[in-house]
């Protein structure tokens, strides 16, 4: 098992979900003593879980541990923005405050500021709005004016409750009719008058933010994502809610719909932690709105959430050097290099690139000079400073001497010999390039060489003549041929290689036909005297024995059947191994593109009753059915022989009869049908349509046709038998 794939597992294991939710209810059961390390331990690997720190919360404030309770709201109340978590806050606050007087229900009311505030917008907030409503009302008035000051009060807050899109809307813009009724009939009509175009607009912008909401896990705890089809879903669920809330559906101001904004990147960020695309379109997002300190402040939470995440270092870097803050991004890559022995190349590539864009060509000489002492230095890095060096400050010379540098240390890197050609290519400098290729051949083991050997070639039909050409290319053969029996065959002149000598870019001196037979002539020729029972060219065609090598040349005609020996029965009434199917299933999800998924998941759900489409099609092919006249509703003449399904059998109706086993579902070959009159056939010959055609006989094309006959009902007149409507002309065109 590779390193990757074990980091995986652990990882896996690390975030059990099961084992995190055990651990939670076993916590509910012991002393808080006892269960304090336990809440600390799950709240460490998902401190985004509300429902964690609400079972922790509850646990100590059910022991009348304020200080504890206190302690525990500061650390989750900002990052879980979740309404049970925070009416447990308020339950807590109200708690306190009820036995303080006035100076504890100025604590209380503030508290259901600081709440709204942070929740006020979440859909499910609509109890919370009504909480407050009920506790401003129930505050004590000893005047008018005080009244007076306590009705502005739950006034203001009715008005904000009724423009926010939840749950409850509709019976809070009652309870505020009903309010403003009470105070004064006459104020009530002009500010009900003046507020109902807005709660129209929530309540609308409600029922299409719902369809978003509905789809969302909110019991889902962040994990580190694993590409399973349940995480891939939710992650589409919030990309869709946020696309939604970014397009300010309420058309409210900007303000207001920014904070909205914020708080759904919030809320998604409580499940999609472990997600570094979700933060990074977070700090974008305030980036692009101007809000330059607020996304320095999410790439900064960001690095805390996923510390190991390079893409988030490199854009946070972006963002302050972009921003003129060169020290400020000059110490994340620091941070990325570490104490430089356990940086990687990148790091070493990048740190040169900034040095040189920010303090000049000084600063990125001298840091490379370091950095190729380093163990973990590759020679990625001595190409990136000689590219560097020849592209952006000129100096072909120095970029020479820094690949020469490396020569001596990565003469045996393939890689890096053809990245020391190419740069040689563009000076023009042929003599070096040949010299180059002449020394790396001599060091190279036959199999690596292949690419440079390639390159070798590549390089004389360009710029050497015929007998250098020839020359590279026989050396090649040489080189890379195997020993024994097929090593003469390797080294013989082939049509391949002219192919190869006077092709260009895309244009070849033949036919692509003709590029496959050379290819396949290639690998007979390489496996013409190997002895195998069995063996499959490249085409698929199979050789069946020793002797039908002699007759290769038409192996290609020869016809390959399959063997339906290893071939299933297909049998819809077999029992496969229990869980088989739902792991195929999943499996099957897991490799269906997202797009799909989604649209499979939009299909609209079978509801009710549904009618069992066999038998409604055999009793209609059973059924005689009289001809319509003129466009009305033709009559059935006789039910069809047998005992047949009732009207409620054939509606999907649970009361259902089994159909006896002698009636047939299918149309019997004698059954005769009735035929049109003369009249009805000359009328119709003038034009030809759906309904002149003869009735289909299997299921899949009837469906059609009633389809296409549904179209025209409205004008050929109908009449519904069971479940099925048949027209009056259907009954005359069947026969």
């Amino acid at each position: 098992m590779d390193k990757t794939s074990g980091n995986d597992k652990a990882m896996a294991d690390k975030y059990n979900v099961e084992t995190a939710e055990i651990l939670a209810n076993e916590a509910q059961n012991l002393p808080i003593a006892e269960a304090t390390p336990i809440y600390e331990q799950l709240l460490l690997l998902f401190p985004t879980a509300a429902k964690f720190w609400k079972q922790y919360v509850e646990a100590h404030m059910a022991v009348n541990n304020d200080d504890a309770t206190k302690q525990i709201f500061s650390r989750c109340l900002l990052n879980c923005l979740q309404i049970p978590l925070w009416r447990c806050y308020i339950r807590f606050i109200r708690k306190v405050n009820d036995n303080k007087g006035i100076e504890g229900q100025e604590e209380t009311r503030k508290a259901f500021d600081f709440m709204l505030n942070y929740v006020g917008a979440d859909i499910a907030s609509g109890p919370v709005w009504m909480e407050y409503i009920s506790f401003l009302k129930s505050l004590p008035a000893a005047n008018a004016q005080e009244q007076s000051h306590r009705m502005t009060a739950v006034r203001k807050v009715y008005q904000k409750a009724i423009i926010t899109p939840t749950h409850h809307i509709e019976q809070l813009w009652k309870e505020y009719e009903n309010f403003e009724n009470s105070v004064s009939r006459q104020l009530a009509k002009g500010l009900i008058s003046e507020y109902q175009p807005k709660y129209n607009s929530a309540r609308a912008v409600y029922r299409e933010r719902k369809k978003y909401v509905d789809e969302i896990d909110w019991n889902m705890l962040a994990v580190p994502p694993t590409g399973s089809y349940k995480e891939e879903i939710q992650w589409m669920a919030w990309k869709r809610l946020l696309s939604f809330e970014r397009g300010n559906p309420q058309r409210i101001d900007t303000a207001s719909s920014n904070k909205r904004i914020i708080f759904t990147y919030e809320q998604c960020l409580m499940y999609m932690y472990h997600y570094p695309d979700i933060w990074y379109d977070y700090a974008t997002w305030h980036a692009k709105g101007g809000s330059i300190d607020a996304a320095i402040k999410v790439f900064q939470r960001s690095l805390k959430a996923l510390p190991d995440s390079e893409m988030l270092r490199y854009a946070y870097a972006e963002l302050e050097e972009s921003r003129g803050a060169i020290q400020a991004a000059k110490k994340i890559y620091e941070g990325l290099l570490g104490d430089g022995v356990s940086a990687t190349t990148l790091a070493h590539i990048q740190f040169i690139r900034f040095l040189r864009r920010t303090e000049g060509v000084e600063a990125a000489k001298k840091y490379f000079l370091d950095a190729r002492k380093s163990p973990t230095c590759t020679y990625h890095v001595y190409v990136a400073y000689a590219t560097m060096a020849f592209c952006l400050d000129k100096d072909p010379k120095m970029a020479h001497n820094v690949f020469e540098a490396g020569l001596k240390q990565f003469i045996h890197e393939p890689v890096y010999i053809l990245q020391y050609a190419d740069f040689l290519t563009r000076l023009n400098d042929d003599q070096n390039i040949r010299a180059l290729f002449e020394r790396a051949l001599s060091s190279l083991p036959p199999e690596e060489s292949v690419e440079v050997w390639k390159k070798f070639t590549q390089f004389e039909q360009t710029y050497g003549d015929l007998a250098s050409m020839l020359k590279v290319e026989q050396r090649k053969k040489e080189a890379l041929s195997g020993a024994g029996e097929d090593g003469t065959a390797a080294l013989e002149s082939s049509l391949q290689d002219v192919v190869s000598r006077y092709s260009f870019m895309d244009l070849w001196p033949c036919s692509s036909n003709d590029l496959d037979h050379l290819a396949r002539q290639e690998w007979l020729a390489k496996n013409i005297n190997k002895k195998v029972e069995k063996s499959f060219l490249p085409n698929g065609t199979t050789l069946l024995d020793k002797a039908s090598m002699a007759s290769i040349s038409n192996v290609s005609t020869k016809v390959v059947y399959p063997d339906t020996s290893k071939m299933m029965l297909y049998d819809p009434k077999h029992n496969p191994v229990a869980g088989a199917g739902t792991n195929a299933f999943d499996e099957i999800l897991k490799a269906t593109p997202p797009a799909l998924v989604a649209f499979l998941a939009n299909l609209p759900a079978v509801e009710g009753p549904t009618p069992n489409v066999d038998i409604v099609l055999s009793i209609c092919l059973q059924s005689d059915l009289s001809a319509g006249q003129g466009g009305k509703t033709g009559i059935p003449k006789q039910l069809p022989a047998g005992p047949a399904p009732a009207t409620s059998e054939l509606s999907g109706s649970s009361k259902s009869h089994p159909v006896p086993s002698g009636l047939s579902l299918k149309p019997t070959g004698n059954r005769q049908y009735g035929k049109r009159k003369e009249s009805d056939r000359q009328e119709d010959d003038d034009t030809t349509t759906v309904q002149s055609q003869p009735l289909p006989r299997d299921a899949f094309r009837i469906r059609q046709y009633h389809k296409a006959r549904a179209s025209s009902a409205s004008q050929t007149g109908s009449v519904s038998y069971g479940s099925a409507t048949i027209s009056g002309e259907l009954s005359g065109s069947t026969g």
